[in-house]
């Protein structure tokens, strides 16, 4: 198997794609922001101290998703025809389920901008509840499925 990001020689670059026809494209990764249940309570009941926790975290995961190119080196600016990112308390984790779907029609896909977007929003919902609990853990960040492309559909297993 050879990797795209390197050419003959063994060097970093960006992939041409120039030749690849435009095609619908859609990724979904999810995160899991782990917290106490007294923590989760705050997100429920909408008494974080810095306000909205989860409407600011899907905000910051979609212009996360918008700026993955900037972020990640040897990404492909892509022309983003829609970002969701679905945030979920769940008492079991206890914690929140970040769900983000990036779609566009290019040349090349949408993965690392939906792991991007989950990212940013994990980050962010740690970043607003850092001053009632520290040890809040971000996990389990992975692709979900991915559809369109040469290499057509895949989903994750489990």
């Amino acid at each position: 198997m050879s990797l795209t990001h390197f050419d003959p020689e063994g060097r970093a670059h960006m992939v041409d794609v120039s030749a690849k026809p435009d095609t619908a494209r859609e990724a979904v990764a999810e995160a899991l922001v782990i917290m106490s249940p007294d923590t989760l309570a705050l997100v429920v009941a909408g008494t974080a101290a810095k306000g909205d926790v989860l409407g600011v975290a899907r905000l910051a995961g979609i212009m996360g998703a918008k700026r993955t190119a900037e972020l990640i080196p040897l990404c492909h600016p892509l022309p983003i025809t829609k970002v969701t990112l679905d945030l979920v308390p769940e008492p079991a984790l206890p914690g929140v389920r970040i769900t983000a779907t990036v779609r566009t029609a290019g040349k090349t896909g949408v993965e690392m901008e939906a792991l991007t977007a989950a990212s940013v929003a994990g980050l962010t919902v740690y970043d607003m509840l850092k001053a009632a609990e520290k040890g809040i853990r971000i996990e389990g960040l992975r692709l979900l499925s991915k559809d369109g492309g040469k290499s057509g559909s895949w989903r994750a297993e489990g």
